[in-house]
């Protein structure tokens, strides 16, 4: 499998730790790189973003249209909203760039997987079936895929690794009940979930900039510096 293409963030100096930041539907891996300036992490973090490029591919409620996609959407149903084999396809792609970057020596417990929107369902499917530990994952304003095998597909690996779930309650794209939905469905499973919510649309807002800030430094800058 080819890997998938991506905006390269590279740490200044010596790479210790990794961020891998899926982007939304439409959106490309350029959209979230320009947040990295505005953690405001330390210089000598030592941590390298990855914004990964999803595949083009036609997206049924938008006409059919060829766009950058992790998955086709062909109602707007949250039931039924993510295609999951389209789903299962593109996490199979993340997870090879993870596989990727641990083979270039970080360790997986010093990768945070993240994504908005289309991107954290993916997040959200690999954290329970990635066959090694992360250091966190980051869901924000979005849902679960096939809730209803998480159960019978989930591994015990990341039950306590740390997940932020973030979500918008103006979001008139995904709802703020199905981030909570997905919230409550992983905390009943046992996972190590936060949750977090701002007044905000479909979007990113300066508060969340900060959170986000604060849980990459706990996870990763404990994690490098000892």
């Amino acid at each position: 499998m080819a890997l998938l293409p991506f905006v390269d963030v590279k740490a200044q100096g010596e790479t210790r730790a990794a961020v891998v930041w899926l982007h939304g539907l439409g959106d490309s891996g350029h959209g979230f790189a320009p947040i990295v300036p505005e953690l405001r992490l330390p210089l000598d973090a030592g941590i390298r973003f990855l914004f990964p490029h999803a595949p083009e591919r036609p997206v049924t409620v938008n006409g059919g249209m060829r766009m950058r996609a992790w998955y086709d959407i062909k109602t707007m149903d949250l039931t039924n909203r993510a295609d999951e084999d389209g789903v299962r396809e593109s996490a199979a792609a993340v997870q090879a760039l993870l596989d990727n970057l641990i083979s270039e020596g970080i360790s997986s417990e010093r990768i945070i997987l993240a994504g908005f929107s289309q991107g954290g369902v993916i997040a959200l499917h690999l954290l329970p079936r990635l066959p090694y530990k992360l250091a966190g994952v980051m869901a924000l304003s979005t849902y679960m895929c096939a809730p209803d095998k998480l159960k019978d597909e989930s591994n015990t690996l990341n039950k306590a690794t740390p997940v932020l779930i973030a979500h918008g309650s103006q979001d008139p794209v995904v709802p703020m009940a199905a981030g909570q939905q997905a919230y409550h469905t992983l905390k009943n499973a046992g996972f190590n979930v936060s949750w977090h919510d701002y007044r905000m649309p479909h979007s990113v807002c300066a508060q969340e900039v900060a959170d986000i800030s604060s849980f990459i430094q706990r996870r990763l800058l404990a994690q490098v510096t000892n």
